[in-house]
Formats: C-alpha cells, sequence, structure tokens
C-alpha cells in the first residue's frame, strides 16, 4: 500500500501552524521527559503543578521565545473589563561587568505582581491597596504575539488581589471546570464508568462587521461607542437575503486569510469563514477545545480581526448592534462535555431512546437551564446584548432550550411512562439523477433558539459578541455541575445493584417532567411566544440592570460558594462592576449623542434651512411662482422637523444631568428619531456624516 505524503502546500501549513505557540509539540522538543511527562499531567488531567519543574520549563520558554526573536515577555491576563491586560519585562539583566544576560526563571514564570489598584475589584480592594498576583495558567499555552517591530512572550495567567479574591475572568472558570468535571465523574461512576479525565469543551463562533476606515473616523458616535447613534437604513440592506453566505469581496478575503494565518501561527483552530446575514457583517468559527483555552484563543481572535483590519484599511466593529434594524453580532457558544474515552456526553448514539447515559446528562441540563434561567441570562447583561436580543435575527431575552423533534418525540415517550422509539435518519431525494443521496438529520436547526441542541451539543447563542466567553461558561458550567451533584447524590446508592437502571429511568423522567417548561422548539421571535413564556413561568428579562439583580440574591451567591467558584465578596463585587460598566457607557453615549447633535447635525440643518431659504428670495426677486409652493414645503418639511428636535436636544441634556442610564436612553431614542426623519429629506451633499449605504458596503479596494 502506498504510503501518504504530504504536498508542499501541507509541509508549509504543517510547519505555520503552532509555530508560534508554547503548546504540546514545542514542550515535547524542549522539555525533559521528565519534565515533558509531567506538565502533560497538568495540561491534559487538571493534575496540580509541580512547582519543581518551573526553572526548567521557564529556562525551555526562554530559550524558545528568544529563537522567535523576543525580547520581552508579559503575564497576560483578562480583568473585569472587557479588554486583556498585560505588564512588559524584558529578558534583559545586567551582567554587572558592562554586559547584559538573558534571564527567565521559574519564579518569573510563575508570578509576576501588576499595579492592580486602577482595576475595577468591586470593592474587594480600596484605591490605594495597589498590589494583586498573576498567577500561571499552564492548561493554555504561552504564545508569541507580534508587531511590525516587535515581539513578545504572552503568559496566559489568572489574576488576582492580595487578599486572595479573583479579579479576572478566568480564574472562576478554571474552577467551574474543576467542579462540573468531578460532578461528571461522580455520575459516570454510577454508570461503572472510569473517565481517566473529563473536560468542558468550547468552540465560540465570532461575528463582527467590517467597515472602511475612512468612513469610520468620521463617525464620532462608532469611535466612542462602538455602535451607530444616529442612521437610517437605506433602500436595500439585508432583505434580499444574498450576503449571507455571498462571494467574498476580493479585499475582505485576503483580511480573512491573513487572520486565518496569524491564528494559526498561535495554534488557533480557525476552521470557517463567510458572510454573514447583514451586509458587512462576517463570521469566523474555530473547532472545539477546552474552555479555558477556547476562552483564550476567543480573546486572540478579537484582538487579530481588529489588527489586521487595519492593514487594509478597514476597521472590525465587535459591538452586538453596530447598525440599528439590521442583524446584530453574537458569539455562538458551542459547549459539551467529554471524556477521551467516551467522546462527547451528548452523543445520543443511534437509539437515543435507550441510552441512558446520554439521557441522563440530557435531563441535568434541562433541569440546570430551567432552575437557572435568570443566572444564563444575568451571564450575558451587557448594554449592547441589551440591543441585540429579540431583534433583528438574533434569540430573545428569554431562555430556553430547543431540542429538535427526535429528541423532544423521546422526552414526551419518556414522560409518557417509557421510550420505546428514536426517529432515524432518511435519505433526502433532490430529484436530479447525477446529484448524490444525502441523510437527512432527525430534526431541523432553530436560530431562534438561545440554547439549542445541535447533534452532540448544546449552542448558547445569547452570548453577545464583544463578551468574553468565560462568564457565561463559568456559569453554564456552575449550573451543569449542580445538575450533575443532584443526578450523583441520587444514583450513588443504587449503583452497582439491579435496581439502578430503574432509578436512572425513574430520575430521567422525574427531572424531564418537572422542568420541561424549558423546552421550545418554535419560532422565538414571535410574539405569541413571549405570551406562552409568560405563561409557562419563564422569566423575560430586557435589561442588563434587571438581569443582574439575581447574582445578588441569596441561592445564586450560595451556588457559586457550594461549587467553589465564587465567594459572596467576588460575585457582588462582578455585579457592582458590571452596573457600574452598564452606567459608564450609557453615559459616555448620551454625551457622544448630545455632542453630535449639537456640533454636527443642528448646524447641518440650520445650512439646510438657510439654502432653502436663500432659493425662496431668489424666486421672489425673480417675480416667478414656479417652484415657490415646493420651495416652501421644502422649508415647512425641514424646519417642522428642526423645531422638533431642539427642545429633544433640551430633554436629552436634562436626562444626562439625571444621571438616570434608562433616562439617557429614551431620551437619545427621541432625538435619533428626529435626526433619521431629517437623513432622509435633506441634501445628500449638506448631510455631515457617512449613511449607513456607505458604511454597509465593502468595497474591493
Amino acid at each position: 500500500m502506498a504510503t501518504e505524503t504530504m504536498t508542499d502546500a501541507e509541509v508549509s501549513l504543517n510547519a505555520l501552524y503552532g509555530c508560534d505557540t508554547f503548546g504540546i509539540k514545542t514542550m515535547e522538543k524542549y522539555l525533559s521527559k521528565s519534565a515533558f511527562k509531567k506538565m502533560m499531567h497538568t495540561v491534559q488531567k487538571g493534575g496540580k503543578l509541580d512547582i519543581g519543574i518551573a526553572d526548567e520549563v521557564a529556562q525551555a520558554m526562554k530559550v524558545w521565545a528568544l529563537s522567535k526573536g523576543a525580547t520581552h515577555y508579559t503575564h497576560w491576563f483578562q480583568p473585569l473589563t472587557d479588554a486583556t491586560a498585560e505588564k512588559h519585562d524584558s529578558f534583559v539583566e545586567p551582567d554587572g561587568k558592562g554586559g547584559m544576560i538573558c534571564e527567565f526563571t521559574g519564579k518569573n514564570l510563575i508570578q509576576a505582581e501588576p499595579d492592580a489598584s486602577s482595576f475595577p475589584s468591586g470593592g474587594i480592594r480600596a484605591t490605594f491597596e495597589a498590589r494583586g498576583y498573576t498567577a500561571w495558567d499552564p492548561t493554555s499555552p504561552a504564545f508569541i504575539k507580534r508587531t511590525e517591530n516587535t515581539v513578545t512572550l504572552c503568559i496566559p495567567t489568572a489574576f488576582c488581589s492580595y487578599t486572595g479574591e479573583a479579579l479576572d475572568k478566568k480564574t472562576p472558570l478554571l474552577r467551574s471546570m474543576a467542579a462540573v468535571a468531578h460532578q461528571t465523574t461522580r455520575v459516570l461512576n454510577c454508570f461503572g464508568i472510569e473517565p481517566s479525565y473529563v473536560v468542558s469543551n468550547l468552540g465560540a463562533e465570532q461575528e463582527y462587521f467590517l467597515i472602511d476606515r475612512d468612513l469610520y473616523l468620521q463617525r464620532m458616535d462608532l469611535i466612542e461607542t462602538g455602535r451607530t447613534l444616529f442612521g437610517c437604513l437605506p433602500p436595500k440592506h439585508q432583505q434580499m437575503e444574498d450576503h449571507y453566505f455571498g462571494s467574498i469581496k476580493e479585499r475582505v478575503l485576503e483580511f480573512m486569510m491573513s487572520v486565518d494565518r496569524a491564528l494559526w501561527a498561535l495554534g488557533v483552530p480557525a476552521k470557517t469563514r463567510h458572510n454573514e446575514a447583514a451586509p458587512g457583517q462576517f463570521e469566523i468559527c474555530p473547532l472545539f477545545e477546552p474552555c479555558n483555552v477556547a476562552v483564550d484563543h476567543n480573546v486572540m481572535i478579537m484582538d487579530i480581526l481588529q489588527r489586521q483590519a487595519l492593514k487594509y484599511n478597514l476597521v472590525c466593529l465587535l459591538h452586538e448592534k453596530p447598525y440599528a434594524s439590521v442583524n446584530g453580532s453574537g458569539k455562538h457558544n458551542n459547549w459539551s462535555l467529554s471524556t477521551p474515552e467516551l467522546g462527547s456526553l451528548f452523543s445520543p448514539g443511534k437509539t437515543p431512546h435507550s441510552n441512558l447515559l446520554f439521557l441522563t446528562f440530557l435531563s441535568a441540563v434541562i433541569m440546570g437551564v430551567d432552575k437557572h434561567a435568570d443566572l444564563l441570562r444575568a451571564s450575558i447583561a451587557k448594554a449592547g446584548n441589551d440591543h441585540r436580543l429579540g431583534a433583528a435575527e438574533a434569540p430573545p431575552a428569554i431562555i430556553s432550550i430547543f431540542l429538535g423533534d427526535q429528541l423532544t418525540d423521546i422526552i414526551e415517550q419518556i414522560k409518557a411512562g417509557g421510550a420505546n422509539s428514536s426517529a432515524t435518519k432518511t435519505i433526502m431525494e433532490l430529484g436530479v439523477d447525477v446529484l448524490p443521496e444525502l441523510p437527512k438529520d432527525t430534526t431541523d436547526r432553530n436560530r431562534t433558539s438561545p440554547f439549542a441542541f445541535t447533534g452532540n451539543k448544546f449552542e448558547f447563542r445569547a452570548v453577545g459578541s464583544s463578551q468574553t466567553c468565560a462568564w457565561p461558561m463559568a456559569v453554564l458550567n456552575t449550573i451543569m455541575a449542580e445538575a450533575l451533584d443532584i443526578v450523583a447524590s441520587r444514583l450513588e446508592p443504587v449503583a452497582g445493584t439491579p435496581e439502578f437502571k430503574n432509578a436512572v429511568r425513574e430520575l430521567i423522567k422525574e427531572l424531564v417532567t418537572n422542568h420541561d417548561r424549558v423546552i421550545f422548539n418554535g419560532n422565538g421571535y414571535s410574539d405569541e411566544w413571549v405570551a406562552e413564556a409568560e405563561q409557562r413561568g419563564l422569566p423575560h428579562i430586557k435589561s442588563t440592570p434587571e438581569a443582574l439583580d439575581v447574582l445578588a440574591r441569596p441561592d445564586t451567591i450560595a451556588l457559586m460558594e457550594k461549587y467553589g467558584v465564587l465567594n459572596r465578596s467576588e460575585l457582588l463585587a462582578r455585579r457592582e462592576i458590571q452596573i457600574e460598566n452598564f452606567e459608564k457607557l450609557i453615559d459616555i453615549e448620551a454625551k457622544t449623542c448630545l455632542n453630535m447633535l449639537r456640533t454636527i447635525y443642528l448646524p447641518a440643518v440650520a445650512r439646510q434651512m438657510t439654502e432653502i431659504c436663500g432659493t425662496v428670495c431668489a424666486i421672489q426677486a425673480a417675480g416667478i411662482s414656479a417652484g415657490m409652493k415646493a420651495a416652501r414645503a421644502k422649508a415647512g418639511e425641514v424646519g417642522s422637523l428642526y423645531d422638533e428636535l431642539v427642545p429633544r436636544v433640551d430633554a436629552l441634556e436634562d436626562a444626562i444631568s439625571c444621571g438616570e442610564p434608562m433616562a439617557m436612553r429614551a431620551a437619545m431614542e427621541d432625538a435619533r428619531l428626529t435626526v433619521d426623519a431629517l437623513e432622509a429629506i435633506l441634501s445628500a451633499d449638506l448631510w455631515p456624516v457617512p449613511t449607513y449605504a456607505q458604511m454597509l458596503n465593502i468595497h474591493s479596494k
């Protein structure tokens, strides 16, 4: 049999992939066998790191980084902001003889001490208390960050205060991964399964918009807030549905290729790229990875999208709703639990009705999501996501589960007394002989569902595009840990006995019967679903401040403390920070809106009125009547909106003075209605900013 060999192109891609990552392949090359084995135990099984190998790992990492041209290293972490943080230190140390050596020790690797005084802490730390610590996360590989003239070694870390509280988004995620792995193992043990380890997995699909940089720089609202505060839809936007999966324009495709290559070098498994529903909107999808690695990689994806866009005179917009009335951008979190031996624990198999292990984990998800729908909603609470949820092509703010026809039928059978059958795949006849026969899945997909089963995983579609996945995944893992804890506690007393299978069946029936209200396979966009959800008792939380109330509830605090994810002060700090961020963002939006009204839009309307009045005067001076009626009508149309706009500017100023976010939002929306009406009738050459028609279209060059 012929041996398959790689082509030159495959060799080139293979050499590129992960070349800037201190991953498994690189570690195996640079570490001793003993140190490598200990690192793999920590990376793959989550075992405690052997600190004794820290110096060897640091030395190997330094040698590798220097070979890549690195001059500095940084502990790269994710504080409680919407950004990453890094403080750079050089490898250079004086040798005492007028020269230098490159130094990087195990101590440098394991821990660093950034100034923590200016990071948000939600009251955990006083402003004058500056000390904080970053701690190396060995389960997420170090990587090289490049600019045109710099190379920096980035070491993924957690970040905590001097008193030990988590001040970042990674630490709760790591804790939640450990919690759900422990409870999953307990349930598997009941079934007589001894997994080598359990992993919570994530594949985060990232949506984004691109805009020409020259147009972006003319929009103060995009620069200051990430979204357009004004702008009316052009005659053609996304209603023809011709952009979705359409042919990618050359300029955008070249940008996408540069993003892919930058990500592949970092070991990020970027897989899919395509046009999204709205003009100027696109998506990139990586493959599954362990949750903490996937979160790090998603943050890197967002950074690289923004940096690479500038090279093509583009700007990448990650806001959930940069343009009103067109498709918003989400970050679809594809989540699962798996073991090396079994793969995904959500794989139904060929006969899911008789797959008790699958049905046990499925019923645990149903229970967890139903019990904590409001907490899941809180995990995605953000000002930008408030604009998106329930709007064009986004799931509603009502958390429900889509299971599809096959699994819903099985659930109904279980509730009725026992599941005896599963729908099977059929062949799709296309009516053309030359086309291949296609196996038809047992159920369709539902893009309106915020939490959908998609074959062997769940897709949490409600997460916003600008958010890090860390907090939604920490919440989801914690909810699942509690659900599996309940399952394990019920099954452990009968594990290994003849009564075990019947006990499992009874438990599954109990869970799906008590929590089936959260299952909904219909159209989540419909008004009927809003009414039905209310009848079912499902929470419909529309705004961020309302959503965040759940974080202060005693049951939420008890949940997070029981599974060691966050203590009371850490959780309440996060609520305080999110509320403060929401209020600050609305204040920035309102002040930007007011500035644009006063300095851009009111002067533009005044110029239009002056021009029209000049026309009226010219007609009168000429002593003719033709055109006078039209000129006066135009003056009246523009003038009436001008008169309407001035008090709306005053109302916005009053709302800002009061400092009430929802009042500011309402005043901004009122002003927008008037400005957008003016945009539709003012002369194009007098309109002071780029329009939606210009911004939504990316030209080839």
